[in-house]
Order: structure tokens, then sequence, then C-alpha cells
């Protein structure tokens, strides 16, 4: 066990599930919580102003994402340890979240003890990943879409028409079509609405 106290930051925007997580880890004697937000633009700020060892985030969050927000602290602060901790168990976001500098990367539903222990072995240098999700993701394979590609599928996963994708992307209208085309086939689906959910439950987008 850690001879000081391991300094944490919070990131979930779901404020009972932060409380909560906060409070079990209050529990331990080498670990305080110093600070809490609900959005992952906001946890660059709050790692500097608090001096923090360890971040610990939640994927899914408004303003970033947590693995975008573990990328940006990974430039940024690489001396904060990072740890992914999501109720969405998906190989891709496992793949992104390492490769974005990741040093843990935790279900929700694990017990809380293992919660504490991923902290204190990503400080002490150690990589914790949930070992379901790693056999998981060894057995899917690698992200197949491009950058280009994700980004226009997940800027039609609202619907919008090609025309209106174009404008938004700043593409012709034709090279947003071939780069949907080449994500429904390279995703062996039917349509754009079936690849943007496709890619989403891999945790690829």
């Amino acid at each position: 066990m850690t001879s000081r106290t391991i300094k944490v930051l919070l990131a979930e925007d779901q404020s009972m599930v932060r409380e909560a997580l906060a409070a079990l880890l209050g529990l331990e004697d080498d670990i305080e919580v110093v600070a809490q937000v609900a959005r992952g633009d906001e946890v660059l700020a709050a790692a500097r102003a608090h001096d923090i060892d360890v971040a610990l985030m939640d994927i899914e969050m408004p303003g970033a994402t947590g693995i975008e927000a573990a990328a940006q602290l990974h430039e940024e602060l690489p001396a904060v340890k990072l740890v992914i901790l999501t109720t969405f168990g998906r190989p891709g976001y496992l793949r992104s979240a390492m490769e974005s500098g990741a040093d843990a990367f935790l279900v929700k539903d694990a017990p809380a003890a293992q919660l504490a222990a991923a902290v204190r072995k990503v400080l002490a240098g150690e990589r914790v990943i949930d070992p379901t999700l790693a056999a998981a993701a060894l057995a899917e394979g690698a992200n197949p879409l491009t950058d280009r590609e994700r980004e226009v599928l997940r800027a039609a996963a609202d619907g919008s028409t090609n025309a209106e994708l174009a404008t938004t992307l700043h593409l012709s209208q034709g090279t947003v079509r071939n780069y949907l085309s080449t994500a429904i086939q390279k995703l062996a689906v039917r349509n754009r609405a079936e690849a943007v959910r496709i890619a989403r439950e891999k945790g690829w987008l």
C-alpha cells in the first residue's frame, strides 16, 4: 500500500453514480477524491487545479467523452494515471481507451475493492484491464473504419441527408456518399442506420 494519500479526480455525468463512487473511494485510508466533474471538457482544468494523481472517468459524458478527455490528459499531464470506468463493456472502447493512454479499463459492476485496488496499481505503474473485455477485444480485432469514415458515420447518426452531411463536414456529396458506402461495405450491413448501430455496439464510433 502507498505511504501517501492518492489524490483522485472523478469525472461522471450522473450525479448519483459519481457521489456513490466518491463515497466508496472515501472509505479507503489512502485515497482521497479531491475533485468531481460532470463533463468531459472540464477534466483537464480540474486535474490541473487539484494536482491529481489519478483520473477516474466514465466514457459517456457531455462536452467530451472519457476517451477524448483521457487523450487530452495523457498529452498535457502525462504523469496523471488514467482509469476508464464504464457501463459499456465494448471491445472497441477498450482499444480506443488504450490508444488514448488509459492505464486501466473497468466496468461499473466491478466490486468496489477492485476499483480501489486498480487506483493503487496504476499509480504503481501497472495496467489493469477487465479480463473479459480484454479477451473480447482480441477476438473482435481492430476497428476497420478510418477516421474519416467514423466522422461521417457519427454525423449521419441523426438522420442527416448526404447534402446536409456535406455542408456540415465541408465535403462534396459524392465524397460523403463514398465514405458511407465504404463503411457500410466494411461492416457488412445494408444501410447507414445499421452501420451506425453496429459501429456503436462495437465501440468503434
